[in-house]
């Protein structure tokens, strides 16, 4: 099996996700290549001991650059806020590493062109933004039912990502809820691609959005007795128009922080006139879907899944799935791509769609900012 010598740039909880699943790759069957992981870095040496203690020993540093500079690691892992993606993406990239970055590729849309223009530079080096939601199973049976041509004209689509900690004012404050560090997006730049990603590879890209931007909490305590300010859209709302060949529809798509009641609820639902399929990772073993023939009845039907993952795995199939599993699948997915498979058909979200994400979440910001619809402009 081939050994993919990583690096992860950034020890936060995403890290320390992709350690764990680096760890567990024996669970999954039949893989030709395989991670290990030979250096972290992080600007807080406490963050790298978890992964020292996990892992054993490693290459730390606190400076990326001395990361990048050895010749051990074939590629990077790199989970930094937003406003470092410009900086650091380039900088793996030219030093000859491939490169799997966190969401959004940049904390705007002139970051990401930075990142796309270092890519267009470095053709030889493989790249993919994380995703993971929809490589749930149930997920993955919305995206075949899609496909097979089953759903006819389309009616509409719905994609939500909703969780509800922000409910909290008490919450201290985070990078993600300061635009100097997060970015003008708010939500949307955190959540954007979750809701995007499975929209964008079906083809489905916004012509026209607008928005609703809510900001609900003002100030947050910064864990030293002070509030100080909370200034990013706590959710959004984009209501997008999208063309199609069978008739153009409209897409509804959701980036809450404030979602009352949910936890990190992913979901997506095409309606159709010839068929329509759901899923949600509230019920993460189930999806449902309905097939419509004229004058026939209209009756929705709901399947147990089980544990039926694109990769295959150890685990039997009558267990449920979760979202360490999500993670694994992304990072088999990941690896098999860049080892010369076909990621099962269904790889990680490309540079080209993070771009493209990128044009939806700027027309759907100045949507919402300014009261008006605006064009996509996907140039």
């Amino acid at each position: 099996m081939q050994e993919i010598r990583f690096a992860i740039i950034g020890c936060g909880l995403m890290g320390r996700e992709f350690a764990s699943a680096a760890a567990r790759w024996m669970h999954l069957s039949g893989m030709t290549a395989r991670p290990k992981i030979v250096a972290v870095c992080d600007t807080n040496p406490a963050l790298m001991d978890w992964f020292t203690t996990a892992l054993g020993p490693l290459h730390c540093a606190t400076d990326y650059r001395q990361t990048l500079a050895l010749a051990e690691v074939d590629a990077v892992y790199c989970a930094v806020p937003h406003v470092l993606h410009a900086e650091i993406y380039p900088a793996i990239l030219a030093a000859g590493k491939h490169l799997f970055g966190e969401k959004p590729f940049g904390m705007d849309r002139a970051q990401n062109r930075v990142i796309m223009e270092a890519i267009a530079d470095h053709p030889d080096v493989f790249v993919r933004c994380s995703s993971e939601m929809p490589f749930y199973p149930g997920a993955q049976k919305v995206i075949d039912f899609v496909t097979s041509g089953a759903v006819g004209p389309i009616l509409e689509v719905e994609g939500h990502f909703l969780h509800s900690s922000d409910i909290n004012p008490d919450k201290p404050l985070n990078w993600k809820r300061m635009s100097k560090i997060n970015g003008d997006y708010g939500c949307l730049g955190d959540l954007g691609m979750h809701v995007l990603h499975v929209p964008l590879r079906l083809g489905w890209k916004p012509s026209r959005v607008s928005a609703d931007l809510v900001k609900r909490v003002s100030q947050r305590p910064d864990g030293k007795g002070a509030m100080v300010a909370c200034d990013t859209w706590d959710n959004a709302t984009i209501h997008a128009h999208v063309p199609h060949a069978l008739g153009d529809f409209p897409m509804t798509l959701k980036t809450w922080r404030i979602a009352p009641g949910e936890a990190n609820s992913w979901s997506i639902k095409v309606l159709g006139m010839h068929g329509s399929a759901s899923f949600s990772t509230k019920t993460p073993r189930q999806w449902s879907f309905m097939r419509y023939t004229a004058g026939g009845p209209q009756a929705w039907a709901t399947e147990d899944l089980g544990y039926t993952p694109l990769f295959p795995a150890i685990t039997g199939g009558i267990f449920e799935f979760g979202f360490t599993d999500a993670i694994l699948q992304m990072w088999a997915a990941f690896l098999d791509e860049m080892t010369g498979g076909n990621a099962k058909g269904f790889g990680c979200a490309t540079p080209a769609e993070a771009a493209d994400h990128h044009a939806v979440l700027t027309a759907a910001l100045q949507a919402g900012i300014e009261g008006r619809t605006v064009a996509v402009d996907y140039a």
